[in-house]
This record gives structure tokens, sequence and C-alpha cells, in this order.
């Protein structure tokens, strides 16, 4: 490049770039333009979009609303109301939005209209903008407030418009900032309307459980505990407060944890992390709890400006911040009897899971078939005797595989009487042991995994193995999780089967669930789930697909809905994409966990079935089965090639 060819772009590609920044898809609108509303001391937002949004998008408001010459300075570029100078900027901006900034990034690549009358009287005003440039100002009839509505999108940026996904993906990022307003001000009442329809609408009753109800449904409120952030350790939140569901009420996807900093809503990791780890052994690892959590800091020790559309924050100090959270839901957890140190990690009935009195009986000592007890919760508190209790034989693992049915081999459990000729079959030597490795183990031969002889268990996750190049860990978990979804994916590969349910089951699902099922009714079908809605948030499921019926229950679906919304770009794409999805977490149900015993019998088979595999080196979410530790690695840990070694 040479000199020359250096040049300044005009202000119109300076602007469209600067607003590409801010307006990435039609929920980056909503968001702004709520924040705005809700800054103007709005009673009630009502959100209403087309086709996505992608089409359309009003957000009306009962808020202060404007007199014309503030109008017309509002959609000049670098102008706002929130702060005056550095200072303002350097301490923390208490607000939300910054109007002018916004409404002149949006009005530069869409046809913008903006209708407002101050609440103090006075006439309205229409103002109307097209690529950044207003076209015309005049007297209009409307209510107090404000009514900012948004046509063609991008309609001046193609490469911009091209690149939003279909409506349905981008309806639930315009549901998610809504929804999310409407929670974090349970005082406004705020709606959300798409092709006309009421998707929600809160009460501004300033009852949060009331908002959760209405965006979440009955169900999840009635889950819901109180946070109050008492005793909270040191750090810089002033305080943490809110609302999280019981363990047993849970998703697939982190899309229901909702964070609150100083009012606005955004996606903080750290706090997220902290919630999912207060819930300790509570949770799956694939599932995630409903939170409505509220943070209160220092404006200047958090910045809002990490991100071009303020949707992520940075604090001064995270590892604190971390700490403050985790400890404030952590303690409402336990106030309400639903955390202890040892908990099962399935997805019981919440009813058995809550803290019983001790009876002095061991779970162990229940039959299988005993009414009201959940056989997930036997086999995990089990797993917790064993590893308390190193000299005593359990058949944990085989019990573990007994449950899950065509997916996994189950093997005989022995105890200490065994016959010397099925010793193969007995748990790993006790530490006590003094015979040798070679006289215990032989090596086992594969086809496509290396040769190795077995050595045990490493913290019951990891089987340890030695081959000829070195030393190898296999992850338990990760190795069944690969085999059961090969076997799950060749089922599925033919013709879908489907199973009638004896008696249909009513789902309540959330207003993010209830467009998404209207939008992919068609394909859930094609998936095995016929289901159909019954009443605003109820849907009844009739069928499930055979292959899944004896590893998981018609609540599925939910997690299904969730997968449809990847933005790809026809409908079989993303039916086929969500299939695969959906196989890669069902395969995680049956599959053996980390801390589970095992036998060395029952090691060897599941060996022979991961070298069985396709890919026997990643399970189905992209994790590694196998980590090789070579000679050569081993003796440079050691230093065994110091001078004179040899």
């Amino acid at each position: 490049m040479t000199a020359s060819e250096i040049r300044e772009l005009d202000p119109q590609t300076v602007e469209r770039i600067a607003a590409g920044e801010v307006v990435e898809r039609p929920a980056s609108v909503v968001k702004e333009l709520v924040e705005n509303s809700i800054d103007a001391d709005a009673s009630r937002v009502t959100v209403a979009v087309e086709n996505g949004g992608i089409d359309g998008i009003s957000v009306r408001d009962d808020g202060y609303g404007m007199e014309r010459d503030e109008l017309e300075r509002a959609v000049e570029k670098h102008t706002t109301s929130k702060i005056r100078d550095i200072d303002d900027l350097e301490s923390g901006v208490a607000t939300l939005g910054f109007r002018g900034e916004a409404l002149h990034a949006i009005g530069a690549v869409s046809r913008l209209t903006i209708t407002t009358r101050p609440r103090t009287g006075g006439e309205a005003t229409e103002l109307t903008v097209e690529g950044g440039e207003v076209t015309a100002v005049r007297p209009a009839g409307h209510p107090p407030g404000t009514t900012v509505e948004i046509e063609d999108l991008f309609y001046n940026v193609p490469a911009r418009r091209k690149y939003l996904k279909q409506p349905s993906t981008e309806f639930d990022h315009v549901n998610t900032v809504a929804t999310s307003y409407g929670l974090a001000n349970p005082d406004v009442a705020v709606a959300l309307e798409h092709e006309g329809r009421e998707t929600f609408a809160t009460t501004g009753s300033g009852d949060l459980q009331e908002a959760v109800m209405a965006v979440y449904g009955r169900e999840v409120a009635e889950a819901m505990r109180s946070v109050s952030g008492d005793g909270l350790p040191e750090g810089p939140l002033d305080s943490v407060g809110g609302l999280v569901s019981h363990p047993e009420t849970n998703r697939a996807s982190r899309e229901y944890l909702s964070t609150f900093v100083n009012g606005r809503y955004v996606t903080a990791s750290v706090v997220r992390e902290a919630i999912v780890d207060a819930y300790d052994t509570q949770l799956a690892p694939d599932r995630y709890p409903f939170a409505v959590l509220f943070l209160s800091v220092d404006p200047a020790t958090v910045d809002v400006n990490v991100h071009p559309r303020k949707l992520e924050v940075r604090f001064a100090d995270e590892d604190a911040v971390k700490d403050q959270v985790e400890a404030a839901v952590e303690q409402a957890l336990l106030e309400e009897g639903l955390i202890r140190s040892k908990a099962p990690r399935g997805r019981s009935a919440p009813e058995q899971t809550e803290i019983q009195p001790d009876t002095g009986e061991s779970e162990t000592e229940q039959r299988d078939d005993e009414p009201g007890t959940d056989r997930r919760k036997r086999v995990s508190e089990t797993s917790d005797d064993a590893a308390e209790s190193p000299n005593t034989e359990t058949s944990t693992a085989n019990r573990k595989t007994d449950s899950v049915g065509d997916f996994s081999s189950s093997q005989t459990a022995t105890d200490d009487t065994v016959e010397p000729e099925t010793q193969r079959e007995r748990k790993f030597q006790d530490s006590g042991t003094q015979s040798r490795i070679a006289e215990t183990a032989e090596s086992d031969r594969f086809e496509s995994l290396p040769s190795m002889r077995i050595l045990g268990q490493y913290e019951e996750t990891y089987v340890v193995a030695e081959t000829d190049d070195g030393l190898v860990l296999i992850d338990q978990h990760a190795a069944d999780e690969r085999i059961n979804y090969e076997r799950l994916k060749n089922a599925f590969s033919g013709e879908t089967t489907t199973q009638t349910l004896a008696e249909p089951v009513d789902i309540e699902l959330t207003a993010r669930e209830v467009e998404l099922f209207d939008s992919h009714t068609n394909a859930l079908a094609r998936l095995g789930f016929r289901a159909r809605l019954v009443g605003d948030r109820t849907v009844k499921v009739q069928t499930v697909p055979t292959m899944v019926a004896e590893s998981a229950g018609p609540e599925l679906i939910r997690d299904v809905l969730s997968e449809f919304v990847g933005g790809r770009e026809s409908a079989a794409d993303t039916v086929e994409a969500a299939v695969d999805d959906l196989l890669a977490d069902l395969a995680c149900y049956p599959s053996i966990t980390g801390n589970t015993s095992l036998t060395q019998g029952s090691v060897v088979d599941l060996l022979s079935r991961l070298d069985s595999c396709d890919n026997p080196y990643a399970c189905p979410h992209g994790r590694p089965v196998i980590v090789e530790f070579d000679t050569e690695e081993i003796e440079d840990r050691f230093e065994r090639d110091y001078p004179g070694h040899e």
C-alpha cells in the first residue's frame, strides 16, 4: 500500500460503521430503546416487532417525553442527556441508556420515526430520519410519552442485513432483552408483542415473583427462592438480591440466568459462574438454574463500556465479586435446605431431593423398587460412601450401568468371596495389597485404541493405563458418552419411530419456549415429538422419539426447543443440527459419571466398546476422552537426562 492509497473515509461511511458497533441486530435496537424508556421514568413500556424485528420495531412508553427542540437535538451525533463531561464518565454512569447516541446510530441504518409529547404538557412532535438524515419534523397527535418506530433495519447496509439470522432466532434475542428488562423493573409494566400477538406482559405491581410468573410461568415462579445477600463477605458489591430457582427447576441453557448491575441487564460471566457454583453438585454439569439477580455497586468500580453495546461489564475486583455472589446464593439455598455437601446430580422430583432428618437407615439398604426412592440419588450417595470407605467393595458402577437400558452393557458385581478365576471382575486392588502390578493386569489389545495395560482408577474418575509409549488417562464419563452418542446416532439414522405416551403429558413453557414451539412445531414432529399448544403457556405432549423414551421424559421438549435458535440458513439444516445437539445431550444421561468406582472387568468392557466407535478420542461435546503422556515427556519431567545418568 502506498501513501496515495490511504484516504479519509467520508462522513456517511464513518457513521454507518459506528452505528454497526451499537446496532448489531434487532435486539440491539430494542435494548437501547427500552433503556431510554426506563430512564424516562416510564411506568409502561410496550415492545412490538414484525418478522423477528427485521421488518419493524416499535417501542411505546408513557415517560417524560420531549419538546420539539429536545427531539431535534436527540437524533444528532454525540448528544446525550446522561453525562455532561469526562468527569461524569470517569465517576460512572448511573443511568441505563445514552438516548441521543443510540437514536443517531439507529437512524443511520434504518427508517426511523419518533413521536413524542412532554408529560408536562404542550404539543406532540413527529420526526423522521432516513439513513442518518432528518427528512421531516412536524406537529402530531400523541399522548404524553414517546413512541419510536423503526422500519427496514439495515436497508442501506445490505451486507449487515444479509447476515441477520432467521426471524425466529432474531425474535429469540428480542425476547431475551424484553423479558430481562421486565424482570429488572417489576414496577414497570413491560409487554412484548410479535406479529400482533402478545408474548408476555408484566403488571408493573412491583412484585418480582409476579413478574417472574408473567415471563416464565407459574411453575417456575413457585420454584423461586429469595436471595437477601445478608452478611456478604468483603468486596466491592454493596448488595446482592433477587430470586434463584430450586435446583430441580432448571434448563439446558444459560438463557435464564438474568443478571443486573445497577439496574442494567448484563451478561457478566463472572456473576453467572458464581451463581452456578453456588449450587455445587446439586446441578448436573450441563444444567442451569433460573436466576434474577441484582447487584448494586459503586459505578466508579465497574466499567460498562467494555462492549460497544454495553452488554458486558468489567469489575475492578472480579474475584471478590464472584465470592460475594456465590456466598449470597449459597446462603439462600442453604436456608431453604436445598443444598448439602453430598447431593445427587440428577433430575429427580423436587420432593425427592429435599434434606430429610437422618433416620439411621442407609440408602443402600432400601429396595430398588421401594416407592418414593430415587434410583439416581442412591447411586450418587453410594459412590460418596465408597469414596469414604476405600476397603468396601461396591457395585455402584454395575447398578449405574443397569439403569441405562440399551445404552451401556451391565456388569455383574462380586464381593470379597469371589473365586480366583473371577478376580478380573473385582474392583481394582486395594491400596494395601502388596502384589506386583504385572501380576494383576495384562495388556488388552484394540483396533483403534493403543494396546494398554490397565493399572487402576485415579479419583474414581479417570482410568489409568500403560501403553508401549507411556501412560494414558481416560475420562470414564467422556468415554461412555461417546459410546452412547454413536449408538443413539445410529438408531436415529433410519426412520424416526415414536412412542405414544399412555397419557398425554402437560408441560408448562416459558414465554420464550412458547414462541419457539410455535415456530418449530413441524420440526419437533420430525424428531418424534408430537405436541400441541393448549392455553397460553402449556403444551400437551402425546409422543416422544422411541430411542429416548427410556432415558428422558416429555420434559425434554423444552431443551429441544432451545436447539432451534442456532441461526442456520434453512429449516432442514436447523433440524439436523438440532438432532445432533440433542443426541449429544441425551448421551450424557445414562453415561457413567465421575466419582464412580469401577471393576477392572467393567473398565475393559468400556474400552472395548469405545474402541468400536468411529471417533473414540473425543466426547460428542468435543472434550478429549484420552490424554497421553509419552515416555520421553515423563523422563523429561523426572530429569532423567542429566549428565552421567547413563
